[in-house]
């Protein structure tokens, strides 16, 4: 066992080393959060002396924006505005929802619920990661023609032109952002106000999360620390438009400080209820062995031999290596990313080690 000191020195020299042995991550960022241990530790580091490396820089959270979405679909099913169950052709134009969703020519766009949304059981393609056979993949295009912008319509039409269904909705599990983008827009239609609206209005202004936006916003308040370097293919990609394709499902800019702002809330129920939060966590599906996802939120599940039960933990993650989870084991949450696309494995294994040197912490 390790004292609260010998286990912050730990962390910190495993996360530099892990950092510095890959050169292909250019920024990286940890932020561990105890108050049963007293420990707080938030960290950077990256191989490149060509811009700023700090541990209170903003950068992509990538998919652990999903969890954001979720979290406002649950305040409006609070708010008796919409609820799981209902299909989404209540809440969207009749126009996009037109043969959205075929399988094997059969269109099953009026099937979808929320819920299917929300836990990737709609059976619908996904823009970002299905690839389609006759034109380049959104990714392709993103690298390729960085001065493109895109909006939530422009996306989904690519995708319905372009891509195919996979099953009907709630017979098995595909993740797809373009589910998320229907649920932003979803919110966007309740509301009836922009999706960066929504979310400044209900969480980041709530909690204090001044340097949080949805790019390409701003934030409330002057970072003064640029934005983290975000790399495809090894590419720097961060000030390219095309970035703009990520809205509801990834499109989140914040801090590590920001980010546990936010999780501390969605933990102690100050956001929504615990009712909300168990409906969250109860409806999962198959994601990973040992990974299930719920709404938005993603959980570590003990397996024999596959995953030990010291990992439980629950939250979301992101494919650039992004991570956001609360560990009920040690009272602690586990932020950070590695801002390199393809890195999300890499990025749970980082905060699996993490969870390793905190375990042995006897403060």
């Amino acid at each position: 066992m390790m004292n609260k000191e010998q286990t912050e020195a730990a962390i910190t020299e495993h996360f530099r080393k892990k950092i510095r042995k890959d050169n292909k991550i250019y920024h990286a960022s940890l932020l561990v959060h105890s108050d049963r241990l007293g420990i707080h530790l938030n960290l950077a580091e990256g191989r490149s002396a060509a811009f700023e490396i700090h541990a209170d820089q903003p950068f992509y959270i990538a998919s652990i924006s999903k969890l954001f979405t979720s979290v406002l679909i649950g305040m409006l099913v609070e708010k008796g505005l919409l609820a799981y169950d209902e299909p989404i052709s209540r809440y969207l134009d009749k126009d996009l929802l037109h043969q959205l969703h075929l399988v094997r020519g059969k269109d099953y766009t009026h099937e979808i619920l929320i819920r299917h949304l929300l836990n990737h059981t709609s059976g619908l393609h996904c823009f970002f990661e299905d690839r389609p056979k006759r034109v380049k993949s959104m990714i392709d295009m993103i690298v390729d023609e960085p001065e493109r912008t895109w909006t939530p319509l422009e996306t989904l039409q690519w995708g319905k032109s372009h891509l195919h269904g996979h099953f009907r909705p709630g017979q098995g599990f595909h993740y797809s952002d373009t589910g998320y983008h229907l649920l932003g827009l979803i919110i966007e239609n309740v509301m009836k106000l922009p999706f960066h609206d929504v979310i400044h209005i209900y969480i980041f202004t709530p909690l204090r999360m001044l340097h949080s936006y949805v790019a390409p916003g701003q934030p409330s308040s002057q970072n003064e620390h640029p934005i983290a370097r975000l790399f495809i293919r090894d590419i720097d990609v961060t000030d390219y438009d095309s970035l703009s394709f990520m809205f509801a499902g990834g499109g989140i800019v914040s801090t590590t400080e920001d980010l546990l702002r936010f999780m501390r809330a969605l933990v102690h129920h100050e956001l929504i209820r615990s009712e909300t939060i168990d409906t969250m966590l109860g409806d999962w599906a198959r994601f990973f062995p040992g990974i299930d996802y719920g709404y938005g939120v993603m959980r570590f599940r003990a397996i024999p031999l596959l995953m030990p039960a010291r990992y439980q933990a629950w939250g979301n993650a992101g494919s650039t290596g992004s991570f956001m989870f609360y560990h009920p084991a040690t009272d602690a949450y586990f932020i950070g990313s590695l801002n390199q696309f393809r890195y999300h494995q890499k990025g749970i294994r980082l905060m699996m080690q993490t969870i390793d040197k905190l375990l042995k912490c006897d403060a």
